[in-house]
């Protein structure tokens, strides 16, 4: 065989071999890429649903807690608790009740286990739900999910129970809500993905337990096979599905259990991404490589100094482009240069470039949604009191309005003062966050730290030996010869008052508070220290959160304003604390910032960073 030939033959079988090695490799990197990003996304929507299974908790126990708290309820309780009470009376009391609250399940249960009245199954009257009476602390239990009775069958409720108590006895309110499609409806799934939920209310697989947000799932039979080793054995774990009936690729999913108040397993939510997208761009590549392998073995003698510098380059740049991609930074679109499989496949790498970027981007939505819609719920439990207040006086208006003009005027002269203060606290509260969301930019000048310290402590004075209530001690270590610094002396005196009301709230039965100024480097340090009930690492982490706070009627934006001060000086701030101990803040400001702050962003322009 002659030199030419042995080249030829070599630089085909080298061609061909680089050639599929390349594509190969790039539908590796592809592969890996996308299931990196789907289980970016699964692990998104997992961590979605646990935000909000647990906000969803929050409310149904908080709602359930207002049901007990009712004066009717109340009153119920008393009136059973005499002898011989005619349970009767109150059989009906549960339907409108769970309606006025939103409750899709709710039941009056006795001292002895018994129903009194249930909305979901009226015909249970006098049935005994023997678990409810154990000796079981259901407040600090919270919700939990359940096997619910109704009269239409069985089905899966997240409930909670509240205990009233009048002498002796007991009266049990047992209410919850459906957990199902309108449960799955509620969460931001991205293009891709699908969650489904299989309530485990049967020994057995059921076909018809198996829902999405449309309803049950069609060739739900595929999944008998898992559901079976998830009912033997609960845990969190992934598995595989072929492709379904016209479709290509698989799916993937990660399923997660959700067990009852004694550890039982009641559903699964189950977390599928499908692998069709990348399949179809496995396919492609791998067609555009036999494409160019097949032009390769025509074209390779004449073209082969040619063709091997212009394949060099484009294999550089796409890899580089790939290993870019997959350390999850963006990839700048390649140019198409000339014709044939070369353009082709990088137009399918800008296409699947493209996508990457178009997911990312969907995730980074999915995830500003799911921050909106927590501080959205922040606000309207907030907000939710004073409404209420407003209704109920508008109601008792209105009411005695039908009575007469004797009785209408009466209410009207005892609703004002309430109306009048339920508006202004209203007021009050958009306020407040309308000043969260424009502080002023600084203007900097020269502050002495010593004498704006002294200056918020001395308008505390009078609040910190106030008649009546137990006194706090105010303790100075002040560094002498402490360097100015540039600063906004008004807002930085805000930063402090917010900082020592926070210490005053945390010692309800006094105690001291520390001061403490010193110089550390090009910066300087301020301490203020309580000797309160301190905090949890838990409540550390989410101290500085917009709405975040430990106190029961406080709006939660001062700590978020003392932060964003600090950091528009181009300062830090940490906390550090220990429960019954007390809580330090320190704060470290530069003398001299390295460059003028830069005033916040429009409230409108993106979502609040959560904790």
């Amino acid at each position: 065989m002659t030199f030419r030939s042995r080249l030829f033959w070599i630089f085909i079988l080298a061609f061909v071999v680089a050639g599929g090695l390349l594509v190969e490799g790039v539908a590796l990197v592809t592969r890996h890429a996308f299931s990196e990003l789907y289980a970016q996304h699964s692990a998104a929507l997992a961590a979605q649903f646990q935000r909000e299974f647990e906000q969803r908790r929050l409310d149904v126990a908080r709602r359930v807690q207002m049901v007990a708290d009712d004066e009717a309820t109340v009153r119920m309780a008393i009136a059973l608790s005499r002898p011989q009470a005619d349970v009767s009376v109150y059989s009906n009391d549960a339907s409108g009740v769970s309606k006025s609250h939103r409750l899709d399940f709710l039941d009056f249960v006795s001292s002895e286990g018994s129903v009194i009245s249930s909305a979901e199954y009226p015909a249970r009257t006098g049935y005994k739900i023997d678990w409810l009476i154990q000796s079981q602390d259901w407040a600090s239990l919270g919700s939990f999910l359940t096997n619910v009775d109704t009269q239409d069958g069985s089905a899966l409720g997240l409930v909670a129970v509240s205990r009233v108590r009048v002498g002796d006895k007991d009266l049990f309110v047992l209410g919850g809500e459906r957990v199902g499609r309108n449960f799955l409806a509620s969460l931001v799934v991205p293009p891709g993905l699908r969650a489904l939920l299989y309530r485990n209310l049967e020994p057995g697989f059921h076909a018809m337990e198996l829902l999405d947000q449309s309803g049950p799932v069609v060739e739900s039979d595929r999944f008998a096979s898992f559901i079976a080793e998830e009912q033997k054995h609960p845990s969190a774990r992934s598995f595989e599905l072929s492709a379904a009936s016209g479709e290509t690729g698989s799916e993937k999913f990660q399923a997660v259990p959700l067990l009852g108040r004694e550890k039982e397993l009641l559903g699964v939510l189950l977390i599928g991404s499908s692998q069709q997208e990348a399949a179809v761009m496995d396919h492609r590549l791998r067609a555009l490589a036999a494409a160019g392998a097949a032009l390769g073995l025509l074209v390779a003698l004449l073209l082969s100094w040619w063709g091997s510098a212009r394949i060099t380059r484009p294999a550089d740049n796409l890899a580089e482009a790939v290993r870019e991609i997959s350390r999850g930074g963006r990839s700048v679109p390649m140019a198409t240069s000339g014709r044939g499989e070369l353009a082709e496949i990088t137009d399918a790498f800008n296409d699947m470039a493209r996508r990457l970027g178009e997911e990312r981007e969907r995730l980074s939505q999915s995830e500003r949604v799911a921050a909106w819609r927590e501080l959205a719920l922040r606000l309207a439990r907030e907000l939710e009191a004073p409404l209420s207040s407003l209704q109920a006086a508008a109601e008792t208006i209105h009411s005695a309005r039908e009575r007469g003009p004797e009785e209408f005027a009466k209410a009207c002269r005892e609703a004002s003062p309430a109306l009048r203060a339920e508006i202004e606290n209203l007021r009050q509260i958009t306020g407040r966050f309308s000043d969260f969301a424009s502080l002023p930019r600084p203007e900097l000048a020269a502050v002495n730290l010593n004498e704006a310290v002294r200056a918020v402590v001395k308008q505390f004075e009078s609040q910190f030996g106030a008649v009546g209530r137990p006194p706090i001690t105010p303790e100075f270590h002040l560094a002498d010869g402490l360097p100015s610094i540039q600063a906004d002396n008004g807002l930085l005196q805000r930063t402090i008052e917010n900082l020592i009301l926070s210490a005053m709230d945390a010692m309800p039965s006094g105690g001291v508070l520390m001061l403490r100024t010193s110089p550390e480097n090009d910066e300087v340090h301020l301490e203020i220290s309580d000797t309160g009930i301190g905090l949890t690492p838990e409540e550390c982490k989410r101290f500085f959160t917009p709405y975040h706070t430990t106190k029961q009627n406080a709006p939660g934006l001062g700590l978020a304003v003392v932060q964003s001060v600090v950091s528009d000086h181009g300062g830090r701030i940490a906390v550090e604390s220990e429960t019954g101990v007390g809580t330090s803040f320190h704060i470290y400001l530069p003398v001299r910032p390295s460059q003028r702050p830069v005033p916040p962003a429009p409230v409108g322009d993106a979502p609040p960073e959560t904790a």
